[in-house]
C-alpha cells in the first residue's frame, strides 16, 4: 500500500508498588512483573480451583440446568450444537463428555461447515438434523442464531444457548441462553470463552443432580484450557484458573487421549506444558480442520479415547495444519504485496478482497497484515455459495471492532448481510457487489473513530536486568508463573547489547542463531531470534527485547534469551 509501515517501539511498563507480603523464595523481578500486571499479592497467584468464581453469577444459570436435568431424567436426544474453531470444538467435547458422565444417555454432536450451513445454528444447520433432537445445546455460538434457533423450535426442540460473544439488538427465542455478556448480567467475569460457559454448566448440573461427591469433573480442565488459550480470550483470574488446572493435568500425564497425540505429533513435550504450546502448538492444528477440512476430525481427536485412533487422528489434523501454513503463507504475500499500491495514510481502516482465497483462512490474513501495518484489517473471501464474502476482521488494541461494524452498518443498513465478534476479532458477511462501497465506509468510521496512539505499536518492556539476574532458576519461575497469555503477558525485558555472533538457523535460514554480550560485565548470552527481520550488526551497541527461556537439549537445560524485537542504541 505503501502504507508506512509505523516503526515498532520498546516501551517500559509503569513502575508498580510491589507488596510486601511476597515469599523470600520468589524472586524480586517476578514479584515486579506480577504487580505490572496488577497482581496485589501472593494470594492472587496461586490459581486454584477452589477460588474459581460461583456458577450461580451466571444469568438463566439455573432455567438451564432445571431443563437440562429433566431431559436427562427422560432420557432425551440431545445434539451439542458446536462451533468451527477450536473454543468450539473443544466446548464440542467437554459438552458431550460432562453430559455423558452426569448421565445422559442419547448425547451426539453437529459442528457446521463453513461453506455451506454457515455459522452458528443456522436453518441450514438445523435442517440436518433428523430424526430431530430433544433438545439442542449451543457452544460458543447461538447468540446471535435467531432464524436458527426458530427453525429448531419449529421442529419441536427446545433449545439452550451457551455462548460468550456480545449479542446483538435481538436475542434468540432460546429456552435458556446463558452468557456473561449478556446486558445485565452479573457473572463477574465477561472473559469466559465457549468453552467456560460450557464448563460451568456443567458444575451447576452436577450440583443440581447431587452429584458433586460421585461425579468429578477436572478431567475436562485440559480441554477447558485448551480452548480458552485459544480464542485469546483475556486471561483473567478466573481464566488462569482454569488454564492452570488444565496445564497440571497435561504436565502430570493425565490428558486426554486427543490432546496427549497432539503434543506428540507436534514434537512437543507434555510434561513441561505451558500456554504457549497450546496456543501456538495444539490449538492451530484443531483449527486447520475447521478451516480447511471438516471439524468432526478436530472433535473426534478430543473425543476418543483409545490412544492408536486418536493419534490417527491427531496425524491427519497435523497434515491439514501443513496445508493451512502453505496456503497462509501464499495469501500474506499475496495481501502484503497488494498493499504496495497505496500511499502512506490512504487507508486507516483496510480491507482486502481475492476471488482465489480460502474462506477458512482469511482471518488469520487479516491477523497477519495487522500485525504487520498496525491497523484494522478486515479481509474477505468467497464464501462458497454465489456472490456472498466472508470477511474475518482483526483489530489493534484500543479499538473495538465489533462497534465499527455496528457503525457501518447503521450507516448502511442491509450492506452486511450478518456479523459478529467481539473488541479484537469480528466475521461478517457481505455480497460482492457491496465489497468497495463497504471499504470506504468501514476507513471513514475507523477514521473518526481511532485513537492516533492506536496506530503507533509498541512493546511493553519489564524493564532491564541486572547482570546477576540472567540465571536459570529465575527463567524456570518464569515459565511456570503464568499462565501468560491474552490480557496477562509473557515477561518481556531489555537490555543493551552487543551481537557478536549471528549465524542463520532453521531449514530455510529464516531464523538467527545469536550470541549478544553485556557490555556491564562481557558476559555472552546465548539467543534465538525466530522469523528473524533481518540481521544484527556485529559490534554494534543494539536494545533488545526478549523473553528469558530454558533451552532443553537432550535433557540439558540452559539459558536462552528468546529475541522478540531490537533498536539501534541511539533510539532506546
Amino acid at each position: 500500500m505503501n502504507i508506512a509501515q509505523p516503526p515498532l517501539r520498546i516501551v517500559r511498563r509503569a513502575a508498580a508498588t510491589l507488596s510486601p507480603d511476597w515469599p523470600e523464595s520468589m524472586h524480586p523481578v517476578l514479584r515486579r512483573v506480577y504487580a505490572a500486571r496488577g497482581v496485589a499479592g501472593p494470594g492472587e497467584t496461586g490459581h486454584r480451583l477452589a477460588g474459581l468464581l460461583a456458577p450461580s453469577g451466571l444469568g438463566d444459570l439455573a432455567h438451564a440446568v432445571d431443563l437440562l436435568a429433566t431431559a436427562i431424567t427422560d432420557d432425551a436426544r440431545i445434539v451439542i450444537a458446536g462451533d468451527y474453531d477450536c473454543d468450539g470444538a473443544t466446548g464440542c467435547a467437554v459438552a458431550v463428555r460432562g453430559l455423558r458422565v452426569l448421565g445422559a444417555r442419547h448425547v451426539g454432536y453437529v459442528v457446521p461447515d463453513r461453506a455451506i450451513h454457515g455459522y452458528g445454528l443456522t436453518p441450514a444447520l438445523v435442517e440436518t438434523l433428523y430424526p430431530a433432537p430433544d433438545l439442542i445445546i449451543t457452544v460458543d455460538n447461538g447468540v446471535s442464531s435467531i432464524a436458527g434457533v426458530a427453525a429448531a423450535k419449529a421442529r419441536g426442540c427446545s433449545v439452550i444457548v451457551t455462548d460468550h460473544h456480545l449479542p446483538g439488538a435481538m436475542l434468540p427465542d432460546a429456552d435458556a441462553i446463558v452468557n456473561p455478556n449478556l446486558p445485565g448480567d452479573a457473572f463477574a467475569s465477561k472473559a469466559l470463552c465457549g468453552v467456560g460457559v460450557t464448563f460451568y454448566l456443567l458444575l451447576a448440573l452436577r450440583a443440581r443432580l447431587g452429584k458433586r461427591d460421585e461425579v468429578d469433573l477436572t478431567p475436562l480442565l485440559d480441554l477447558v484450557a485448551l480452548g480458552t488459550v485459544a480464542d485469546l480470550v483475556p486471561l483473567d483470574a478466573n481464566n488462569r484458573a482454569l488454564v492452570e488446572g488444565g496445564l497440571r493435568r497435561i504436565r502430570m500425564g493425565n490428558a486426554c487421549a486427543g490432546i496427549a497425540a497432539l503434543f506428540e505429533v507436534s514434537s512437543r513435550d507434555s510434561r513441561s506444558a505451558t500456554a504457549a504450546d497450546l496456543a501456538y502448538a495444539i490449538a492451530p492444528r484443531i483449527n486447520a480442520a475447521g478451516r480447511l477440512e471438516d471439524m468432526t476430525i478436530g472433535v473426534e481427536c478430543l473425543l476418543s479415547d483409545d490412544a492408536t485412533r486418536a493419534h490417527e487422528l491427531a496425524g491427519t489434523l497435523h497434515d491439514i495444519n501443513a496445508q493451512r501454513r502453505d496456503l497462509q503463507t501464499s495469501m500474506v504475500e499475496d495481501a502484503l504485496a497488494r498493499l504496495g499500491d497505496v500511499q502512506a495514510g490512504e487507508r486507516v481502516g483496510v480491507s482486502l478482497f481475492d476471488p482465489a482465497w480460502h474462506h477458512g483462512v482469511v482471518g488469520l490474513v487479516a491477523a497477519k497484515v495487522k500485525e504487520r501495518w498496525h491497523r484494522p484489517v478486515v479481509a474477505f473471501a468467497p464464501a462458497g455459495e454465489g456472490d456472498e464474502l466472508r470477511g474475518s476482521a482483526r483489530s489493534v488494541p484500543g479499538f473495538h471492532i465489533r462497534d465499527a461494524l455496528v457503525e457501518v452498518d447503521a450507516r448502511c443498513s442491509g450492506m452486511i448481510v450478518r456479523f459478529g465478534g467481539h473488541a479484537m476479532a469480528a466475521g461478517l458477511t457481505l455480497t460482492l457487489a457491496h465489497f468497495a462501497r463497504f471499504a470506504e465506509v468501514f476507513d471513514a468510521v475507523v477514521r473518526e473513530r481511532i485513537a492516533p496512539d492506536a496506530l503507533q505499536p509498541v512493546m511493553a518492556s519489564d524493564g532491564e536486568l541486572s547482570p546477576e539476574e540472567f540465571v536459570i532458576e529465575l527463567a524456570r519461575q518464569l515459565r511456570v508463573a503464568g499462565p501468560w497469555g491474552q490480557g496477562f503477558p509473557a515477561p518481556l525485558f531489555d537490555n543493551l547489547f552487543e551481537c557478536v555472533e549471528c549465524k542463520p538457523m532453521g531449514s530455510d535460514g529464516t531464523h538467527r542463531r545469536l550470541r549478544l554480550r553485556d557490555p556491564r560485565d562481557g558476559r555472552e548470552h546465548e539467543a534465538v531470534w525466530f522469523n528473524a527481520g533481518g540481521e544484527l550488526a556485529i559490534g554494534v551497541p543494539v536494545r533488545v527485547a526478549f523473553e528469558l527461556t530454558i533451552n532443553d537439549w537432550r535433557g540439558r537445560e540452559s539459558l536462552r534469551l528468546l529475541v522478540r524485537h531490537w533498536e539501534t542504541a541511539a533510539t532506546s
